[in-house]
């Protein structure tokens, strides 16, 4: 999204961006107020919680102001789990107010308010009330149903989820218009909700491009120390013997400067990375068990002998051979992270390497346009929505592995962009064919990314977003103004 046209035109109104989550971690809510303000020319309210921050393309447009609401704190752990129902009843009726406090008294009267659905409760009520006390049109943006995911935690024919499933569909029937992330959430809305939605994809911003050469040589420079310093006392990368130039602070797992020139090293490690919420719908124990499952079969494949020193195993293994060391780069924040650190730590793998790290959002994207693979493991609660992080990797070139589900096929296209899996096993046959000879031959791999960088040039989202979501805003707008 260029802002050229930034100062073309004043802002000729308003709009409220309603986010109950921090709003760093909401990348699309993100994208729709840097659109509203500079490819609507409104001025922008983000009404969110704080945490992360955003990119610095939304801190620093002069059109968009942030708002961040006080975070309800976490639950102790001696907290009595009688009790934890009442306590869910008193935060969700302090985020209603504190909610309507905002909207109808913190920030200007709105043209229309944009929401993102989920969650559903009490965010659709309380911007339901507010757009009417303040005279406003009212957007929810479905990325997915609420009630489908706390379902994960309290089962599908739990009372809460009923309860939670009426007030998701009752008060996303009172919306003056609706946008969803795909075809199939379109065809459910419609068919089985009563609600007419506009399919706006997401599409990644200009600011997710394939890394240059010294972009990636600058960011593995910036996170080379945490790379080498393993979880557990050892592995193929903290275990390599260093040479005088590893000491060189130009010299990188994957690149060497030497005066203005920069190299990718030959015997570098594949780079994979993952992005997750560390979250319960995705399956983490799935990606352990394929980066064992490659170790082992690239082993077999090698005819290696488990006898062998492990000063000379670690060596032959840092020379590359047929098959690569892999890295995996896990990014992200949420709450099952520690559990599967330990059980990263206690993987005893020769050829595979895991890090955890959270990223600052310009640093992010430049990851992503260094690595060689992209893994996805989202599966969706409803099976109707689509990964932002597939978005985010194929906007910097990166092709990627997927878990397979329902509407996957909407974003991934087998063997032009990306892969899809089903079980562990498949994921790591994947590895091996993808990565054998790396990084010279691999013709697999170079296909899937010419075939993600002939895609990612057709579209993004400003041009999405002016085909798909503008016109509605704006009649939504013009329509509750008569």
């Amino acid at each position: 999204m260029s802002g050229q046209n930034e100062s073309r035109s004043r802002p000729s109104g308003r709009a409220a961006v309603v986010v109950l989550g921090d709003i760093g971690r909401s990348p699309r809510m993100q994208y729709h107020a840097l659109s509203l303000a500079r490819q609507a020319h409104l001025e922008v309210d983000i009404v969110a919680y704080g945490g992360s921050d955003p990119h610095s393309a939304v801190k620093e447009h002069k059109s968009i102001h942030i708002n961040e609401m006080t975070q309800w704190p976490s639950n102790p752990r001696s907290f009595p789990k009688i009790l934890h129902p009442l306590l869910l009843i008193l935060k969700t009726v302090v985020q209603f107010f504190m909610l309507l406090w905002y909207l109808c008294v913190k920030i200007p009267k709105p043209d229309v308010f944009i929401v993102q659905n989920p969650p559903s409760a009490p965010t659709l009520v309380a911007v339901k009330l507010a757009s009417w006390i303040r005279r406003s049109a009212f957007i929810i943006d479905w990325h997915n149903f609420g009630y489908t995911l706390l379902a994960l935690s309290l089962g599908r024919n739990s009372r809460f989820v009923a309860l939670y499933h009426w007030i998701e569909k009752h008060f996303g029937k009172m919306a003056n218009g609706s946008l969803c992330v795909t075809k199939a959430m379109q065809h459910e809305l419609a068919q089985n909700w009563g609600i007419s939605a506009t399919v706006l994809y997401d599409q990644p911003p200009d600011f997710f491009q394939p890394a240059s050469l010294e972009e990636k040589h600058k960011l593995f420079c910036g996170i080379d120390k945490s790379l080498r310093t393993p979880y557990s006392l050892q592995d193929c990368l903290s275990d390599e013997v260093l040479t005088p130039d590893d000491d060189n602070p130009n010299v990188t797992l994957f690149t060497t400067q030497t005066g203005t020139d920069i190299s990718l090293k030959w015997n570098r490690p594949a780079l994979i990375v993952s992005s997750t919420s560390w979250t319960p719908d995705e399956d983490f124990s799935i990606l352990l068990e394929a980066a064992l499952m490659y170790d082992r079969r690239v082993s077999a494949l090698l005819n290696e002998d488990d006898l062998k020193r492990e000063d000379v195993c670690w060596q032959e293994i840092k020379g590359g051979k047929q098959y690569p060391r892999l890295l995996f780069i896990i990014t992200g924040k949420g709450p099952e992270k520690e559990k599967y650190e330990q059980k990263m730590a206690k993987l005893n793998l020769k050829r595979v390497a895991f890090r955890t790290m959270w990223l600052e959002p310009e640093d992010y994207p430049l990851l992503l346009g260094s690595a060689d693979l992209g893994v996805c493991l989202h599966t969706s609660s409803s099976g109707l929505d689509l990964p932002m992080k597939v978005v985010d990797m194929f906007g910097c070139g990166l092709p990627v592995c997927a878990v397979s589900y329902s509407c996957i096929n909407e974003l991934v296209e087998v063997d032009k962009n990306g892969l899809l899996f089903s079980s562990s096993s498949e994921l790591a046959d994947q590895f091996v064919m993808l990565f054998k000879g790396f990084p010279g031959e691999c013709g697999e791999l170079k296909s899937l990314r010419q075939g993600v960088l002939a895609s990612r040039s057709s579209v993004n989202w400003a041009t999405e977003w002016e085909a798909n979501a503008k016109p509605l805003i704006s009649k939504v707008i013009f329509d509750n103004s008569s």
